[in-house]
């Protein structure tokens, strides 16, 4: 079988799939609109500050790509915990053994998104979320004023 023929082959597969695949889906009406957010604001924390420097940079290029404002900050200090551990069973406080956990944060914001494209963005990004990297995402719509606060 020639190359041809093979592309052919496989074209004819997938345009068949994915029909089927789409038929199911609900119909959308036409005059429908789109939501819009003011603010997309991702909190991004974990434990190796490079790791969450580069997704950080990785995540504000992929915005940049798709035309939206981000920006970007992380906290100065990481978040300390530390725990000491008894190394004898009972008694013998001299003998511990302490552990320390660093937390570092990362913030990210995007600014007027809208629906589809946040959408879009915030699951590129999390399907990209590197091993060790939590991921909390807020939106604030924008709506229009209710007819009862409205001036006449």
């Amino acid at each position: 079988m020639n190359f041809s023929r093979l592309f052919r082959h496989v074209s004819n597969i997938t345009s068949r799939l994915s029909h089927r695949q789409y038929s199911n889906l609900p119909k959308v009406e036409e005059n429908e609109t789109d939501k819009l957010f003011k603010i997309m604001e991702l909190e991004l924390k974990g434990h190796d500050p490079a790791v969450l420097k580069s997704f950080v940079k990785f995540a504000t290029t992929a915005g940049n790509h798709l035309d939206v404002q981000s920006k970007s900050w992380s906290l100065r200090k990481p978040i300390h915990d530390r725990r000491s551990v008894l190394k004898s069973v009972h008694i013998y406080k001299k003998h511990q053994v302490q552990y320390e956990t660093r937390t570092y944060f990362n913030f990210i914001q995007f600014k007027h998104l809208t629906g589809s494209t946040a959408d879009t963005l915030l699951e590129y990004i999390e399907r990209n979320l590197p091993e060790g990297v939590a991921l909390k995402a807020t939106k604030v719509e924008l709506q229009t004023l209710p007819e009862h606060l409205k001036s006449p």
